[in-house]
């Protein structure tokens, strides 16, 4: 997907103004892509993003072997937010129920809240 940004919208009964997250977004489709996420890189820009689509809801794990820094990561079901984690690096472990997760750099989603909608927008 070219061009996909990331977009958070907080959750009703707040201020409903949309951001963006992320303005450059990789989707990691296939299981290597998967399996590989962010490992090895030795950083990832402020406006990038690595979504990983799943087919359907399901308890997703991520690990942070061999990832040098610390990210943030969002767990996304019908692209409302049900879990989110600051992950260490090197020995962070998340899980949560999602059919997409997100990764960004550490502090994008500061403000993102369970119950909040993220969504990929070409």
């Amino acid at each position: 997907m070219a061009g996909v940004r990331l977009v958070h919208c907080p959750a009703p009964g707040s201020d409903r103004t949309e951001t963006v997250l992320a303005s450059d977004v990789d989707v990691a489709r296939s299981t290597l892509e998967q399996a590989r996420g962010l490992m090895f890189r030795r950083s990832i820009a402020d406006d990038y993003a690595l979504a990983f689509p799943f087919d359907e809801p399901d308890t997703q794990w991520l690990h942070m072997l061999f990832v040098p820094f610390a990210i943030d990561a969002v767990w996304i079901a019908d692209g409302e937010v049900t879990a989110k984690k600051r992950l260490a690096p090197f020995v962070g472990l998340g899980r949560g129920r999602a059919d997409t997760v997100v990764e960004l750099q550490a502090g994008a989603a500061e403000a993102v809240a369970v119950g909040d909608e993220l969504r990929l927008v070409e």
